[in-house]
């Protein structure tokens, strides 16, 4: 925390160190960005809790995977457009650790909830006639929590980690939020042990996850080809399809970004992928979820008609 002998109470987030002109087009896409996260994430937890088909395990982890995608934006975003609308670069040292800690505890238990849906999505496809008692309110919502409770751990240890080291090279983080990577770069003291559990942290969390993920869809896949059918295969695959797509661009990211190793690395490359898991991904993901899922179109269709009717009154 000591910065040539003297204490650091601020960091100066650097960002992309754009022109004037481009940061402002910056500002205008990446508010345009947060504004579609917002509206579409919130309208499908919205459309979750109103149409009683959609009242399924695998609405209820979606439902917490739409919320996890408002607040990990939103512990990044905002932050950033006022750094791109008003210069304003610094950031106290306590923001920038509770940013850093709200970041790992959304990342962290996005990781664990996809393990959980693809655990739900084998239930369901391998064992269909004991999935009402296998998931069931209870057994979900144990999930959740200890979704929540596994990365709330790995928050606390890591943020410790992190904000115990020395930063004295300088207080200038080359990134437009607190990660990990760019604050490492800053320390004066020995952060090899630090560093050591830190990454180990990482590794357990995205191997544990993508095990799960990865075992839950050999029996899936298993499942899938002894249907007969070309349509029943389809039908199957068809409810895996949407939660596929939103594992290999979230795990892709983080793979690249935290299990690639720290040393003699640009922080370059880092800043674009991370644009995409921070903020892309979150705006995705009810886009993925309503336009290749048939419930959820329907009850988008349902809403929508229903709000035409209400008009007409």
């Amino acid at each position: 925390m000591e910065k040539n002998g003297t204490m650091v109470t601020e960091f100066i987030l650097l960002g992309f160190q754009l022109p004037a002109e481009l940061q402002m087009g910056l500002f205008l896409v990446f508010l345009v960005l947060y504004f579609i996260t917002l509206v579409g994430n919130l309208g499908m937890i919205v459309l979750i809790q109103r149409d009683p088909r959609l009242q399924t395990p695998m609405y209820f982890f979606l439902c917490h995977l739409s919320f996890l995608d408002i607040c990990y934006s939103s512990v990044i975003v905002p932050q950033f457009l006022e750094t791109l609308g008003t210069d304003k670069m610094a950031i106290t040292y306590e923001c920038c650790a509770t940013q850093f800690f709200f970041f790992t505890l959304c990342a962290s238990t996005e990781c664990f909830l996809l393990a959980v849906m693809a655990y739900d999505r084998y239930v369901a496809v391998c064992n269909p006639l004991l999935y009402a008692t296998a998931m069931t309110p209870q057994t979900c919502l144990g999930l959740v929590t200890g979704a929540y409770a596994g990365a709330m751990v790995n928050a606390v240890i890591r943020t410790g980690c992190t904000f115990s080291i020395s930063f004295c090279k300088s207080n200038h983080v080359d990134f437009f939020f607190c990660d990990l990577p760019p604050l490492l770069k800053l320390a004066c003291s020995d952060t090899k042990l630090r560093e050591r559990v830190i990454y180990l942290l990482a590794f357990l969390v995205i191997t544990t996850s993508i095990s799960v993920i990865l075992i839950s869809y050999f029996f899936i896949i298993q499942a899938i080809l002894k249907i007969r059918t070309a349509g029943g295969k389809a039908k199957t695959f068809s409810t895996c399809a949407s939660h596929m797509t939103a594992v290999a661009l979230f795990f892709g990211t983080l793979i690249f970004i935290y299990l690639k190793g720290n040393m003699g690395k640009s922080l370059g490359e880092d800043k674009i992928v991370s644009v995409f898991y921070t903020v892309v991904i979150p705006m995705l993901n009810p886009m993925i979820y309503s336009l290749r899922n048939k419930e959820v179109k329907e009850a988008l269709k349902k809403a929508f008609n229903g709000m035409k009717v209400s008009q007409a009154d």
